[in-house]
């Protein structure tokens, strides 16, 4: 590798670190061809101490950029070294990272130089002389570049795995007042173009099995966390809304990092990315996605913001005392779910386990349940009939004193990037 590609990998990678939607799982594409890679479901990642996932080449294809995103390290204003790669250097690198076994694909996204159409047909350029000239079948990520031509994202979306655009911010206003060029309007297009066409080659593919996939690994979007003055309900919310309207595989969620001096409505140089808030929107996330809990029961008027020291689940159970104990050997499937300290295995092996007997405490150790936590919220056939009754206050501090938060110090996961 020269010297000059090397100085360009240092800086787009770099750039590329604050973008965290870039997991690869969910695309089933097979070698073919004798060539080079394999997408099988779910491809191995490996995630170092400060977050990097190390299995992807991730980097931007320029970042070089004509808006001024506060928000952004790339933002035209920024005083920062600037560098673009051709499209056989991505190429290159790819092809040559991969048979080195250093990456199983490429994550690409870039700042949006000339025009929104342009840089996109440059990063379309890279997907196709990789599938199709060196019959590359390994997973590519590609973010959408808002405003992009509708003929161009439906292109690129015949040859990669997973695409994705960022909302940016959670809320309208916040993202007029850090980045006035940019809408949710726009955003939500791309969005919709790219449902509207999984929905199109889905039923083609029903009539038709030569009909190409598009983008099988779905799309996802980012949020940024911690800028602007949102309240978890405004982000929760607009997740719930994104999931349901243009069936999103993901929404991901990015604690800001305060890169700008200058911008004195944003947080401080220095101050800590907030870790356990993005923790606590994640788990959010997670209750919406698998366990059956709707945005609103997550959140509300009155608990705009979710608490910090205990989990949502923890933190819903506590809010609706009039819901527990549950006789575990007779509640149904979804309330086994909502018990907190019982995962959705869990709660399968629960149901499947009743059919043959009543449920023990000591069966519910063995299946993996965390009993210090459920033991408030369930009964058992062996649970003792003379329990004291405790007040959800009284709960939330035994469950607090008997664990301890991995996020006590709140180190950024992100920052760093070498190679």
């Amino acid at each position: 590798m020269s010297e000059r590609i090397r100085e360009k990998l240092q800086i787009l990678a770099d750039a590329a670190k604050y973008d965290v939607s870039c997991s690869s799982s969910g695309s089933n594409r097979k070698n073919k061809d004798k060539g080079l890679g394999n997408t099988g479901s779910g491809i191995c990642h490996s995630y170092t101490e400060d977050g990097r996932c190390v299995s992807l080449l991730k980097i931007l294809f320029s970042n070089v950029c004509i808006f001024d995103c506060s928000y952004c390290v790339s933002r035209r204003s920024n005083d920062v070294k600037r560098a673009a790669f051709t499209v056989q250097e991505v190429v290159d690198l790819t092809m040559n990272f991969y048979r080195r076994n250093y990456i199983e694909g490429l994550f690409l996204s870039s700042g949006i130089f000339k025009s929104a159409d342009f840089t996109m047909e440059r990063m379309l350029q890279v997907v196709k002389k990789l599938r199709l000239e060196e019959n590359f079948n390994g997973y590519i990520h590609l973010k959408t570049i808002p405003g992009a031509s509708q003929e161009m994202i439906t292109e690129a979306g015949l040859y990669v795995d997973r695409m994705s655009i960022n909302l940016e911010m959670p809320t309208e206003a916040g993202l007029q007042k850090f980045a006035p060029e940019k809408s949710h309007a726009e955003v939500q297009k791309d969005l919709g173009i790219v449902r509207d066409r999984l929905i199109q080659f889905k039923d083609e593919r029903k009539l038709i099995r030569s009909v190409p996939k598009f983008v099988p690994a779905g799309q996802t979007t980012q949020m940024v966390v911690g800028a602007h003055s949102e309240t978890d309900q405004d982000i929760i919310l607009m997740a719930a809304r994104h999931y349901k309207e243009f069936n999103l595989k993901r929404v991901y969620y990015s604690g800001y990092i305060p890169i700008n001096e200058e911008e004195k409505a944003l947080p401080a140089v220095g101050s800590a990315p907030p870790l356990l808030r993005e923790n606590r929107l994640y788990q959010s996330d997670w209750l919406m996605r698998f366990y059956g809990f709707d945005a609103t029961e997550l959140v509300d008027e009155k608990h705009p913001n979710l608490d910090l020291d205990v989990d949502p689940k923890l933190s819903w159970a506590l809010r609706h005392p009039e819901q527990f104990p549950i006789d575990l050997n007779s509640a149904d499937y979804r309330m086994i779910l909502r018990v907190p300290g019982i995962g959705v295995r869990s709660a399968k092996k629960i149901v499947q386990a009743r059919r043959f007997g009543k449920i023990h405490i000591d069966q519910l150790k063995r299946i993996g349940v965390a009993y210090n936590r459920a033991q408030h919220f369930i009964r058992c056939a062996d649970t003792p009939k003379f329990i004291k009754d405790q007040l959800p206050s009284q709960i939330r501090h035994q469950i607090l004193q008997s664990g301890q938060s991995k996020y006590t110090q709140q180190l950024s996961p992100q920052l760093g990037f070498g190679f």
